[in-house]
């Protein structure tokens, strides 16, 4: 707003100041309708910096909202300093600086309120072009949303309790995983974020289980909370032993392969492997056991071959395999890979899950994330389907073989029962919340 002008011992307010009072008071009164339109605390609108968040809630953009926080936040304060070294320390570098500083935390601001503003388009069922208006034309633009009854949601602000809890817990098996997790969550933007809920299942030796759930479903999270990397409120037990209770015990027991190969380019494959072994076997074991099962791994990974050659020099197969290979020189009872298929064409690609399909049948336990499940799904004895219900917490959709899987979500691949519980937003059909409490009640009333 430009500064007021005194004339005759009086303060004259110029025209722009009027109209910057204007905007912001159409603004105010936009917010104030969109919030009530969507469902939220209305008088939020009038609470500088933290409005912007709850309209964030009304486009599906928390996240955005969260980030133009602590924007206007840092932007308030460096304008104060902005301000006080103008008055005391004027022309000086840091009065430079400063205007730099909130031109760049201007358009940051911009950026992320244009995220904003999409999401809001999408929420209203509007053209994206509606963003030119809410860029140029702000005040005017949030108002006539607001007031108007032509602007209003198409779909509904999720923000309610989402599907309740199955009240069950998954029996103990001797042989296989046993998984309870009651819930896993975090603090996030000074409130409790609740990540995982509700996850009760057990996976007997000897099965492939593929892990299916859009982004930001809990895929990851799971894996974490399962292997005891982040532990959740959960019970895990692998062969009947609490694997957070006994973790320093049964951490050689659990494989995990990431989607990214973690290995030195210019070392031989044997070099890699017996790092590995250094790494992964037990303190226990003999430099004459540690080598013998070395040469175990490269035999049974069809690497025996390649034993001298540089990992730079390997095919993507090859170093897939050998991947998969570091992780399993501890002979691990759970297994468990991130996208091994990542980058690897459809031949090569099925012999790499033929190899965990025959580790699984050797009476192990495997668990895989694919985004190409449908080339490899015969191999699978199961599938676990992670979703995110009405309150955006990740659920337990569906357990069970693949034919069930089909069946329960009337689908007719694993890929379409995937677009069944991603949000609209993602390119799916927005069903999560249907297929949790359908599964959710199946599991109830099979408890009895």
């Amino acid at each position: 707003m430009a500064a007021p002008l005194l004339r005759g011992g009086e303060m004259v307010l110029e025209l722009s100041d009027y109209m910057s009072f204007g905007s912001f008071a159409l603004q105010a009164i936009g917010f104030y309708c969109i919030l009530k339109k969507c469902g939220k605390k209305p008088w939020h609108a009038f609470i500088p910096i933290y409005n912007d968040y709850e309209l964030a809630k009304c486009a599906k953009r928390e996240k955005e909202g969260r980030i133009m926080v602590l924007v206007g936040i840092l932007e308030a304060i460096t304008d104060l300093v902005s301000k006080l070294i103008a008055t005391f320390m004027p022309g000086s570098v840091w009065d430079e600086f400063f205007i730099m500083l909130r031109g760049a935390i201007s358009i940051c601001s911009l950026v992320y309120m244009v995220r904003i503003y999409v999401g809001l388009c999408y929420v209203f069922g509007r053209r994206r072009a509606w963003i030119w208006m809410f860029v140029i034309f702000q005040g005017f633009t949030t108002f006539l949303w607001g007031v108007s009854k032509k602007f209003m949601p198409v779909m509904a602000i999720e923000d309610e309790k989402g599907v309740e809890d199955s009240g069950i817990h998954a029996e103990e098996i001797e042989q296989g995983l046993t998984v309870n997790i009651r819930q896993r969550s975090t603090s996030e933007f000074f409130k409790k974020k609740i990540l995982l809920r509700d996850l009760h299942l057990t996976i007997p030796k000897g099965h492939l289980v593929l892990l299916l759930g859009g982004s930001g479903a809990g895929k990851t999270t799971f894996l974490n909370a399962v292997t005891g990397y982040e532990k959740a409120d959960a019970t895990i037990l692998l062969d009947g032993h609490d694997l957070y209770k006994e973790y320093e015990s049964m951490k050689y027991d659990v494989g995990f392969v990431p989607q990214q190969d973690l290995m030195r380019a210019n070392d031989t494959v044997l070099m890699t492997l017996e790092d590995a072994a250094a790494m992964r076997l037990p303190e226990s074991y003999s430099r004459k056991e540690r080598k013998k099962r070395v040469m175990e791994v490269l035999e049974s990974f069809g690497l025996s071959m390649l034993a001298n050659t540089l990992v730079e020099k390997l095919s993507g197969g090859q170093k897939k395999r050998l991947s998969i290979a570091m992780e399993f020189i501890s002979d691990p009872s759970l297994f468990i890979l991130d996208e091994p298929d990542s980058g690897l064409d459809g031949v090569v690609a099925r012999g790499l899950f033929e190899k965990l399909r025959a580790i699984a049948d050797s009476g192990k336990i495997v668990i895989v994330i694919t985004h190409t499940p449908d080339r490899v799904a015969d191999l699978f004895d199961d599938v676990i389907v992670l979703a995110k219900d009405a309150s955006r917490t990740g659920r337990l959709a569906f357990y069970g073989d693949i034919d069930e899987a089909k069946e329960f979500f009337g689908k007719d691949s694993m890929e379409h029962v995937l677009r069944a519980v991603n949000q609209k937003e993602e390119g799916g059909e927005g069903r999560a919340t249907e297929f949790v409490s359908r599964f959710t009640y199946e599991v109830k009333r099979k408890a009895g």
